[in-house]
């Protein structure tokens, strides 16, 4: 079977259309009976955006309303693993009145519109359960407010409320308390972060999930899902009934993405095991309960492009928010991104209750912008380490994919506006050993990317992660090896750019810093004189130290090596073969 042949199910979150029209469906659904078994009564799971919790929360739906728009819904689960549990899981299959709110495409410009469209799901929900207007249980103001829900012109305090009194009205319907289930519920508190409504979304969330989910003696379960868990908003105050599972938890690990087995299969039905190396690389490294995960999304674009590997996740739109807490944080261009592009870990206190006004103050504490990228996807743990102040974790790069995306990040910000080619130029001029080309270029970068204010904190260490940050496209180059403060000789190196072809030219950098007492007034010659010293000292320390021997060793037989001294926006290179 060729990935041609399969259905995939790209963008569909319904799980009745997906099962009915015989799309590939990786089976999740043995997730019902751990929500069932979790004695929790609302849970509440974050995971990265597009990691199958629509549709997850939607097979929760269609498992326990005996009907979905009218139609059965008993025998959408035959033949899924969900079959073979125990009877007392089993005997749950369609007999819960169920709530189901969607707010995944809830994020306008401003809340006049977010609140519009708010009350128009509201009105959804209430539309599918039109029938209780009929019954004499309803009192006539109940059936008043009822009336002016639907026609979306119902008071602000009644749409406080409209969740709980319809759970309530369910409830004495059926005299089966019903499940409540909320997908994406902070994509509108994010919406309203971006576009300056932050206030007024939180206290509408507030008030409408607070008088839902506290203390609602008409519900049976509650599941919501999100990518933050941001109870620091008072969003869930008073609820000691919540149990919050985010990727740092082991419970409900492989229902979210798939598995390595799960791909594995896909990939063997699509004619592509030969790919699966690639793909691994690209697409998996995300350890969330003990699993190994790969995003779900490319996966399946990759599958339905027939093993086009590219980035499918990352695209401009939906990454707006972490360029903007990059940029504005200033570790695209820290030691600590060098870092990471080198395949290292870093680590960071993490902090899962993350407010988003905090992504604005965050410049000297680093760990609630690496905390915020971790929940949405942009870093895996390596480890965890519960401690006495917190919850410690050492964080990498998941996969090509999102590696791309950082190098792009410290791309633009390098060039500040500039020119693309200028960096392509740049690179191209470096590998070819071209030096009067590439200190020009060279020369032009620093002039024009840089302020002064970037060198205002360990200067030498912003050197070297401003060469990274310029090389990064080469991480993933197949003809090159990046390697920064490694071992080799008699020391450790700076920075080398390896070539795996042992007759290709290899790159060996040095970098020294000159420094000049605050009361000092060099002229330019002194500096320029100092620039030279410092150079021919670099160089002279990669012989001494005999840095190349790493690479002698694998065989390399054309090695530049370069030293570089700066000071401020002026630099001498010197080199050497």
């Amino acid at each position: 079977m060729s990935s041609t042949s399969l259905k995939m199910p790209i963008g569909q979150s319904d799980f009745g259309l997906l099962i009915r029209k015989k799309n590939y469906f990786v089976d999740k659904s043995l997730f019902i009976q751990e929500i069932l078994e979790d004695s929790a009564d609302i849970l509440l799971i974050t995971r990265p955006r597009r990691f199958g919790k629509t549709l997850n929360l939607s097979m929760l739906r269609y498992y326990f309303a005996k009907e979905v728009d009218g139609q059965g819904t008993e025998t959408l689960f035959k033949g899924l693993n969900i079959q073979h549990a125990p009877e007392e899981i089993r005997q749950h299959q369609g007999k819960y009145p169920v709530i189901f709110l969607t707010f995944k495409d809830l994020k306008f410009r401003t809340f006049e519109e977010t609140y519009k469209n708010f009350c128009q799901l509201i009105a959804f929900s209430y539309r599918e359960h039109r029938y209780l207007l009929t019954q004499s249980e309803l009192a006539l103001d109940e059936k008043q407010d009822y009336q002016a829900i639907l026609e979306k012109r119902a008071a602000p305090e009644v749409i406080n409320y409209a969740l709980k009194t319809l759970s309530s009205h369910l409830y004495h319907y059926y005299k089966v308390p019903p499940i409540i289930l909320i997908d994406e519920y902070d994509t509108p508190i994010q919406s309203g972060y971006l576009n300056n409504y932050y206030p007024d979304i939180v206290e509408l969330f507030r008030n409408f999930l607070g008088a839902a989910l506290k203390d609602n003696p008409h519900c049976f379960k509650a599941v919501l899902t999100g990518i933050l868990r941001v109870s620091k908003e008072s969003l869930f105050s008073g609820l000691n009934n919540i149990r919050v599972y985010s990727v740092l938890h082991k419970r409900y690990g492989e229902y979210f993405g798939f598995t390595e087995l799960e791909v594995q299969t896909l990939l063997e039905k699509a004619g592509l095991q030969k790919q699966s190396e690639g793909i691994r690389r690209w697409y998996n490294g995300y350890e969330i309960g003990g699993h190994t995960i790969y995003n779900p999304w490319s996966l399946l674009n990759c599958v339905e492009e027939d093993g086009r590997l590219k980035r499918y996740w990352l695209n401009t739109s939906d990454n707006g928010l972490v360029k903007d807490c990059l940029y504005r944080s200033g570790l695209i261009h820290q030691e600590v991104f060098e870092r990471l592009l080198q395949g290292q870990t870093i680590h960071c206190s993490m902090d899962e209750q993350i407010v988003f006004p905090d992504l604005i103050t965050s410049d000297e504490n680093e760990s609630i912008i690496l905390s915020f990228l971790l929940m949405a996807g942009y870093f895996k743990v390596v480890s965890i380490d519960y401690t006495e102040e917190g919850t410690q974790c050492h964080l990498a790069i998941p996969n090509r994919e999102v590696r791309g995306l950082y190098s792009e990040l410290i791309k633009h910000w390098l060039v500040a506006g500039q020119k693309q080619i200028t960096v392509s130029k740049f690179l191209e001029e470096l590998l070819r050993g071209d030096i009067a080309a590439f200190e020009e270029s060279f020369r032009f970068l620093l002039e024009n990317t840089i302020s002064v204010h970037d060198l205002s904190k360990e200067p030498e260490a912003f050197y070297h992660g401003f060469m990274t940050g310029l090389t990064a496209h080469l991480q993933s180059h197949p003809a090159y090896e990046l390697r920064s403060n490694k071992e080799s000789g008699y020391g450790r190196y700076d920075y080398f750019i390896l070539s795996k072809d042992p007759k290709k030219l290899s790159l060996l950098m040095e970098f020294k810093r000159v420094k000049f007492a605050r009361t000092e007034q060099p002229t330019v010659e002194q500096i320029e004189k100092a620039l030279d010293e410092a150079a021919q000292q670099g160089l002279a320390q990669i012989e001494e130290k005999a840095y190349y021997a790493e690479a002698k060793q694998r065989g390399s037989q054309s090695i530049l090596k370069l030293a570089l001294a700066f000071c401020g926006k002026r630099f001498k290179l010197v080199c050497a073969r």
